[in-house]
């Protein structure tokens, strides 16, 4: 079997091997197998050349350095970030 970064998304795909990173985020890998015949869901696929190392998670916080996460809260909780347009009157608070 080919890696499906070796061959282009045509018709009919079958994804056998999929593991759990985080709820409703799956990397390829076993042993998870993924069911794609269930109805109303969206999938979404993203590929590329594999990453670096691994990956931090926290809220909306993704970086391949722990430190960094930790600047974001800092900065998050002082404001730092710009705003949306069109949707700056409301503030989200860090998680507890």
């Amino acid at each position: 079997m080919t890696r499906s970064s070796e061959r282009p998304a045509e018709g009919v795909q079958t994804v056998v091997e999929l593991r759990r990173v985080v709820p409703e985020c799956r990397v390829p890998g076993p042993p998870d197998p993924l069911d794609l015949s269930v109805t109303d869901h969206r999938l979404v696929l993203l590929g590329g050349a594999a990453m670096d190392g691994p990956r931090h998670i926290w809220w909306n916080f993704v970086s391949s350095r722990k430190e960094r996460i930790e600047q974001a809260k800092a900065d998050w909780k002082l404001a730092r970030f710009d705003t949306v347009p069109g949707d700056d009157k409301e503030f989200i608070p860090l998680p507890d």
